[in-house]
């Protein structure tokens, strides 16, 4: 005959680690009946769709004060960055292995196919040397004047299609950034230096660099669709002597009020780019 203390052994509890799942007698799960687990459900239900429909609002009311057309604030970027072409702020080429400098030939060629004249016959021939002003309606297409790519004369790739680097004379071509509603002061022109002690002749097209001022203002990519950046094109006209040495050329924008000598952004208004060629 069992005693008292076996009996009270072999008898299960009346919880278990089971219970915290699924309860049997109360028939709680994880702890909550079905009518608190609807409750709570139903408050955060609640309190999701209140949240999504202040992000909503908020987002609306934020949008009405926006332009399509023209960014918000501006004057985080007062002057434009100068890019080149090819991109590449190291060149290294032999002038006499085509296959060496193919890659920039090609990049500047895809990059003036937008210049060519049967591109730019569709814009305007502005006159030179004043703002092209435009209107401030929301007409979708405001117009652009013309950037003919023969204007580059011996970088434009027409005459020589090398764009130079066969006779190890490379051009460059520069410009600057986008900036809606820039007008610069003054005349602005780039001029390009070698840093160093190693002069190096060089040639402008068009002619000294110029940036003419009917290229500005910029009115947005949506409202100016067939807008092109004027370009300068630099063609360095290196000597033998010239030659397997690594040559830093500095290029800016100079002649006008926009900024090129701000140590923070070195690409504020100037560009710098190391070229070497041999052969």
């Amino acid at each position: 005959m069992a005693s008292t203390e076996d009996k009270a052994t072999n008898k299960e509890p009346e919880t278990s680690w089971k219970d915290s799942f699924y309860n049997p007698r109360t028939g709680e799960v994880m702890g909550r009946t079905a009518k608190s687990w609807g409750l709570i459900l139903l408050f955060y239900l609640v309190f999701y769709c209140f949240l999504a429909g202040m992000f909503a609002l908020t987002m609306w009311v934020m949008l009405l004060t926006l332009d399509d057309n023209v960014p918000k604030y501006q004057d985080r970027v007062p002057s434009p960055g100068l890019v080149m072409r090819p991109h590449a702020l190291d060149m290294l080429f032999n002038k006499s292995e085509p296959l060496k400098y193919a890659q920039y030939v090609q990049h500047l060629e895809n990059f003036l196919q937008k210049y060519n004249e049967t591109e730019q016959e569709k814009n305007e021939e502005c006159q030179t040397g004043n703002y092209f002003l435009q209107d401030n309606s929301e007409e979708m297409n405001k117009k652009a004047c013309r950037f003919m790519r023969s204007s580059l004369s011996l970088c434009s790739g027409l005459s020589d299609t090398n764009f130079g680097y066969s006779e190890g004379k490379p051009c460059i071509l520069l410009k600057m950034n986008r900036i809606i509603g820039l007008k610069p002061r003054g005349d602005p022109y780039i001029n390009c230096t070698v840093k160093g002690d190693t002069p190096v002749s060089m040639q402008y097209f068009p002619s000294e660099g110029r940036i003419d001022k009917m290229y500005f203002p910029y009115y947005g990519k949506n409202l100016h669709v067939n807008y092109v950046q004027p370009l300068v094109a630099v063609k360095l006209l290196l000597t033998k002597d010239d030659y397997n040495k690594e040559l830093a050329v500095e290029c800016r924008v100079e002649g006008s009020d926009l900024l090129n000598n701000n140590d923070r952004d070195k690409f504020l208004g100037r560009v710098t780019f190391r070229v070497k060629v041999v052969e």
